[in-house]
């Protein structure tokens, strides 16, 4: 059983995050941090996990296997600096805070950029992940069958944009 603690909880992305782990068979969810909802259960915040009981966390625990970072941009290298993470402790930073290779260093630890498809291995290998963002994802995933072929030979150009719904 793999435990899993989440920091940042209240977010969208810790939101579909405990959606897709919820009932996964080989996880167990230990602590969903929120400052903003602390004490507070998962279900007021995210209404699809209705059938969650748990409340959110006031402080990480830092005891599970696996962390992940749900938290805003720039949030994430900050509380990596207050707080000292166990290095046997697994990383998953979802924010854009060590995607780039220039700041892809936070302490003794090196994030690999997370994205399968160009670097399966590095993950596999990694303590630390830096998640890559929708858009990222999106063009490298649709440009990376064409680079494999030599199609590519002059610059890209990539129009992309996204829509919301409800989101106030």
């Amino acid at each position: 059983m793999i435990k899993v603690e989440i920091i940042g909880g209240a977010g969208y992305t810790a939101g579909e995050l405990l959606r897709l782990l919820v009932h996964h068979p080989d996880v167990e969810i230990t602590n969903v941090v929120s400052r903003s909802f602390a004490g507070r259960p998962v279900k007021e915040v995210h209404s699809d996990l209705f059938d969650l009981d748990m409340h959110f966390g006031h402080k990480p625990a830092l005891t599970a296997d696996v962390l992940f970072l749900c938290m805003g941009h720039g949030q994430s290298r900050a509380f990596l600096q207050e707080h000292t993470v166990p290095p046997h402790i697994h990383i998953i930073d979802l924010s854009q805070d060590f995607r780039l290779a220039a700041a892809a260093q936070q302490a003794d630890r090196h994030f690999v950029y997370g994205l399968p498809e160009l670097n399966k291995q590095a993950i596999a290998q990694a303590r630390s992940i830096a998640n890559p963002g929708c858009f990222a994802t999106a063009i490298q995933l649709a440009l990376l069958p064409l680079a494999a072929h030599g199609w590519l030979h002059d610059d890209v150009h990539i129009q992309a944009i996204t829509g919301s719904t409800g989101a106030g």
